[in-house]
């Protein structure tokens, strides 16, 4: 079924309109992930280039069991940007929790991975969201008096800026509450050639996943935006410590959205995503800043990769 301006979400809108009415030229990250976008991510997770989720995945093979140990049996594991949950079941087997609650921005997406889970663990309770997990959420009443373990795998949190980043996990303990625990991933500062062919993979996947967001803008906003004049670029930003991606205009351009006109040069850019990479120390002032002490901390040997398990304690007014 064709979307209407007035069907949109009306937050997605209001950001594409005043990327170009402002001439910011910067969307944000989430909107990357309708349903082909998030099949496209997919996607990503499996080239040899892209080492973040074969890294994690190696990580919750190897320490699970002892994630379980320490978190607890029974509890709600709420998994925030559960994409395909394709790493889920690696820690639901060790966890035996009471629920899980997967929560994405893709409804389409949502439900067909949650679909596929419940086929995995039949006697599970499941309960999708179709939510955006920026803000204070209210989770399904069937999990409301669970201990609960938040998920957020694949160091999404490097899509945002620190501020944004710390308000995210300040939202997730808000949603989960004190005594809850986080399982989050950081991606580490690594070899910058590492870092770039991650990101501008050989096969051009990750240039059609940043592709896709003008394609959704023309499919769901009646823009004729020339895709094929614009280009995916990936750099290094070392005074930020982070991935920068961009679409560049390949040539002027003069394109239409929901009827209003706009005008790109050539050599312009419009910056979709970050990934922010960290430090040793870095990830955990993170997780204090937003409320979260770290209890314990997993990496492979390389140290591409950290799992970091994380509990709200109740604030403290001194030390």
């Amino acid at each position: 079924m064709d979307m209407t301006i007035s069907q949109l979400d009306p937050a997605f809108q209001k950001d594409v309109f005043r990327c170009f009415e402002e001439q910011a030229y910067a969307i944000p990250a989430r909107w990357l992930y309708d349903r082909r976008g998030s099949e496209l991510f997919e996607q990503i997770t499996e080239l040899p280039e892209y080492y973040p989720t074969r890294t994690e995945t190696a990580l919750l093979e190897n320490y699970s069991e002892k994630i379980a140990e320490i978190s607890g049996a029974r509890r709600a594991v709420v998994e925030f940007g559960s994409g395909s949950s394709t790493k889920t079941p690696l820690l639901l087997r060790e966890m035996q929790p009471a629920a899980y609650v997967p929560i994405d921005i893709s409804g389409e997406f949502l439900a067909a991975s949650a679909a596929q889970l419940q086929k995995q663990f039949p006697q599970l309770p499941i309960y999708p969201l179709e939510a955006d997990f920026m803000r204070r959420l209210n989770l399904p009443h069937e999990v409301a008096d669970m201990p609960k373990l938040g998920f957020f795998p694949g160091s999404t949190i490097g899509n945002m800026i620190a501020r944004t980043s710390v308000d995210l996990l300040r939202f997730m303990r808000e949603t989960l509450g004190v005594g809850s625990q986080l399982l989050i991933g950081f991606d580490r500062i690594k070899d910058v050639d590492v870092l770039v062919d991650a990101y501008d993979d050989s096969a051009g996947v990750t240039a059609e996943f940043s592709l896709n967001l003008l394609h959704r803008i023309n499919r769901e906003m009646d823009g004729n935006i020339p895709v094929d004049q614009f280009r995916h670029i990936a750099i290094w930003n070392d005074l930020y410590a982070r991935i920068e991606i961009y679409l560049e205009a390949m040539s002027d351009v003069t394109f239409a959205i929901g009827g209003n006109q706009y005008n790109m040069e050539k050599g312009q850019r419009l910056h979709i995503e970050n990934s922010h990479k960290y430090g040793l120390r870095d990830a955990r002032l993170m997780l204090r800043a937003g409320g979260w002490s770290p209890l314990r901390e997993w990496s492979d040997e390389r140290d591409y990769f950290s799992l970091v398990l994380a509990e709200a304690h109740p604030h403290k007014n001194a030390p």
